[in-house]
């Protein structure tokens, strides 16, 4: 036997370059108990290098391929079309031509045969190239199998094939066909199979697709198929399609399409017992491939054979749980403001910091709140709790609620019962605004103390020490009096929104009292970013070097120029304050901008442009007055009311209340993220001691182990890297998932909605977080260092967390994918007047960058102009 052809049967696990994936996963599938496979071969990628290994020509062709980038298309086309002229030419080795010989008068050399092709590229877990390469159905005859084989081969260099290795980074040369020849089936019926449900990804809904004829007409688009959904061996879904046309094979070779029989099209192409039959089936293949497959079947005389398996790649994993109960996950990216995978250790590092029972899936965070939802009181919690937060999880929610997914426990074992009522609570706290300048003095003595105190540790004593400074941070994240202060705030601004809707027709007047308040840490950061363009502006040269500025060491090269040392002390002031911050920052792995100062140029240089000298005293004085101006406003006309002094003088304490407490609501995050900078640069200084020690290659490896496996590598300095290079490969395939935000431990994400109506023709709806409604320019930005905004821009992204602010004060309107009231993004849009739409479904792909758009902050919906 040579390695050239394999049978089914002959192939092992390891053979993957060899078969390619199809091929693979075939051999596999054959050696399954009670599964039916059409038996046949495998010319294997040997075969096809054999006949290429002396052709130079294709060689040099290759190399050419391999140097052109993704925009090259015409050359990309040109180039891949010799290629494929060469392979439909070059010569099948003899061997390959014996050995296959020997192999078809084994099964028949008059039957008739299916040619696919099967590349070592294909069907993997995170890359499926579904589709790439061609497949030709009842090919009869050697020769006419031969002349199938060459084309296969040629199929690896079809101009998508190509551009589709270019996008996902795979090495032209480095890519072989092998190619599958299987004894054809001529089924009265076919279709696909997923093992779990592709559009829910309920693991345990499986989902049959079925229609008359060959498979091809299905994975064509050429007809519509039945769909039957199958749960825990129930069919609970059906829909019969009109089967209007189907491809059939040829007596002489080749397909046709045919049209059915028009009392034929309307009927069900599988019996009940069939489907339950087939649903069996899946679940063995499952069983055996150890994930959800998509698995190409067809029935033949009462039998299903299995043609093609492969795992579904796209499907969002399960949080991990230690039982088998009923679980309902939410996603922690979405309350952060970060939807985005963290690298291993942002991940332990967060694990770390939370009390909150959290499970790790894709590389995000999730929040286990089935025991929430399991009692009414702790459910209702919750529940409010979302609304305010992210309104479609509060649906998500409701609906796994109404399904009876969770079993209630009885009343009296419910979660202890909540103190005193919001309003009880607003009437307790006394309206002294020191508490919140004692708690930021607080966190600041605390933080300088740890910088101190780092500095002498080293090895296994730094990883001590810093597990003990985490216990600080708690402290103060939760501490009882820091929460109080912000929930004060945000109580009083429903209370506002509340009585002054009921007593004056007044819509959401808390946003425009809430802008330019003190001590708000986050929108500081913004207007300061202003003050350093103004130290910048009249320097034209500087203005010019910083346009051109390419690496992070510009800052030293500043005091070359008239001003310099001065520009230079202001950079280095502001990211002595907010350095420690950047995007996605949750993720203490993350880049942050004292580590890369480049982040900030494209900002600085925006506000030279777009603003005028003192632009951010200015702002946050208008903001100021304009609050004041709306608080004399309501206090007037509150008191022409019935019982009006009292309504004024009770509402006139409220609004004080979130004047005084609300710009605290941003500054745990930022002392949280400040200690996780300064553990960063300890446990970096570490890093660069395994390096020297050859355990890791470079320190930032450091990010893809766990805080606990990193502390191992620095006590014994060894460390098997494998590790670190199949965590790199599974987060590269996590930055490719979209996470939901709820989650079923079957895997099911339940999608919310917003039940609103009167909303215009045409809109796209989000949730109303900062009033107002304003036009311009939509700038769809999904990296911060690529944001080139003009004054009266509208941003639209996917998230935005502190880091953003900066970029706020040159727009005129906010729209985010996530978000909710009181998230970071809200919160700074109103205090800088910014109408804002968030919780926006697929809003950087629904808006085009550059188009003219309406966002309504009061009502909750965007327009496209």
């Amino acid at each position: 036997m040579s390695s050239l052809v394999l049978g089914f049967q002959e192939m092992e696990k390891t053979q993957l370059l060899l078969v390619g994936g199809k091929g693979l996963n075939l051999g596999e599938l054959s050696k399954i108990q009670g599964i039916q496979v059409p038996e046949g071969f495998c010319v294997t990628t040997l075969g096809y290098q054999k006949a290429i290994e002396q052709n130079e020509t294709y060689h040099a062709l290759l190399n050419r391929l391999s140097m052109l980038k993704i925009d090259d298309r015409d050359q990309i086309g040109e180039i891949s079309r010799k290629i494929r002229e060469i392979l439909m030419e070059v010569e099948i080795p003899y061997d390959v031509v014996k050995a296959m010989t020997h192999y078809l008068s084994r099964y028949g050399e008059e039957h008739a045969y299916a040619v696919r092709s099967s590349a070592t590229a294909e069907d993997l877990p995170h890359a499926s190239f579904a589709g790439q390469q061609d497949t030709y159905l009842n090919i009869i005859g050697i020769d006419a199998i031969l002349q199938h084989i060459s084309k296969c081969w040629a199929s690896l260099f079809t101009d998508r094939a190509v551009i589709y290795r270019m996008q996902n980074g795979f090495d032209h040369s480095q890519v072989y066909l092998s190619v599958i020849v299987q004894r054809m089936v001529f089924p009265q019926a076919s279709g696909i199979l997923f093992t779990a449900d592709p559009i829910t990804s309920n693991r345990k809904l499986l989902s049959i697709d079925a229609s008359y004829g060959l498979g091809e007409a299905l994975v064509s688009g050429l007809v519509s198929a039945d769909g039957y959904k199958v749960q825990e061996g129930e069919i609970v879904d059906k829909r019969i399609a009109t089967k209007t046309l189907a491809i059939y094979g040829q007596k002489e070779g080749g397909t046709e399409i045919r049209e059915i029989d028009s009392d034929q099209q309307k009927t069900q192409t599988l019996t009940e017992q069939q489907i339950l039959e087939l649903a069996r089936i899946g679940r063995l293949i499952e069983a055996y491939f150890g994930c959800p497959q998509d698995i190409e079947w067809c029935l033949d005389h009462d039998t299903f054979y299995i043609v093609q398996s492969r795992s579904i790649t796209t499907l969002y994993p399960i949080p991990e749980a230690s039982d088998q109960e009923n679980r309902v996950y939410i996603s922690v990216g979405h309350q952060q403001m970060m939807t985005d995978p963290m690298k291993p250790l942002g991940l332990s590092f967060f694990l770390l910091t939370t009390p909150a029972p959290m499970r790790k899936a894709g590389g995000r965070l999730f929040v286990d709140v089935t025991h929430k939802l399991a009692s009414p009181v702790s459910r209702e919690i919750l529940l409010n709790a979302m609304g305010q937060h992210d309104p479609l999880m509060k649906d998500a929610l409701m609906t796994i609620i109404e399904r009876d997914f969770i079993k209630l426990l009885p009343n009296d074992q419910t979660a202890p019962i909540p103190g005193r009522s919001n309003t009880d609570m607003l009437a307790q706290f006394e309206n002294d605004p020191t508490i919140v300048s004692d708690l930021i003095k607080r966190s600041q003595t605390s933080i300088e103390e740890l910088k101190q105190n780092i500095q002498a540790k080293s090895g296994s004593d730094l990883f001590d020490f810093i597990l003990e400074d985490l216990q600080e941070l708690k402290k103060i994240l939760f501490d009882p009096q820091s929460s109080k202060v912000f929930m004060t705030a945000m109580n009083a601004s429903s209370w506002i929104n509340e009585k002054m809707y009921e007593w004056l027709g007044e819509k959401n007047a808390a946003d425009t009292l809430s802008q330019s308040v003190p001590n708000n840490i986050t929108s500081e950061m913004g207007l300061a970013l202003l003050n350093v363009a103004d130290v910048i502006r009249p320097y034209p040269e500087v203005i010019d070097y910083l346009q051109h500025v390419k690496d992070d060491h510009f800052l030293g090269e500043l005091v070359k120029f008239e001003g310099g040392q001065e520009i230079q002390d202001a950079i280095y002031a502001y990211l002595g304050k907010y350095g420690m911050r950047c995007a996605g920052e949750i993720d203490m792995t993350r880049t942050r901008w004292r580590e890369k100062p480049t982040t900030l140029v494209p900002m600085i240089l925006s506000n030279v442009k777009n603003f005028e000298p003192n632009a951010g005293n200015r702002k946050f004085e208008q903001g100021r007055q304009e609050a004041l101006e709306k608080e004399q406003e309501l206090i007037d006309r509150l008191k022409q009311l019935p019982n009006g002094e009292q309504k004024a003088k009770e509402t006139k304490r409220m609004i004080d209340l979130i004047r005084n407490f609300i710009g605290y609501r941003e500054y745990p995050k930022y002392g949280m993220i400040n200690r996780y900078f300064v553990y960063k640069q300890a446990l970096l200084k570490e890093a660069e001691q395994l390096v020297q020690a050859g355990v890791i290659h470079d320190k930032e490896d450091m990010y893809y182990l766990t805080f606990e496996e990193l502390h191992e590598v620095a006590r014994t300095n060894k460390l098997d890297y494998q590790i670190i290079s199949k965590r790199k490969d599974e987060y590269k395939f996590y930055e490719k998932l979209t996470p939901p935000r709820v989650i079923t431990s079957d895997g099911e994400i339940i999608v919310g909605e917003y039940k609103r109506e009167n909303l215009p023709a045409n809109a796209i709806v989000g949730l109303p977080v900062s009033s107002g409604v304003i036009e311009g320019r939509a700038r769809v930005i999904l990296n911060m260092e690529n944001a080139d905004l003009e004054d009266g821009d509208i941003l639209v992204t996917a998230f935005t967390d502190p880091s953003w602010t900066p970029l706020f004060v040159s727009i005129k309107g906010l729209v985010t994918e996530v978000g909710g009231l009181m998230t970071h993004g809200a919160v700074i849009a109103r205090e800088y007047g910014l109408p804002a739409v968030v919780g926006v479904e697929n809003a950087t792909k629904l808006i085009k960058d550059g188009q003219r758009i309406r966002v309504n902050g009061t009502e909750g919906y965007i327009e496209i102009l």
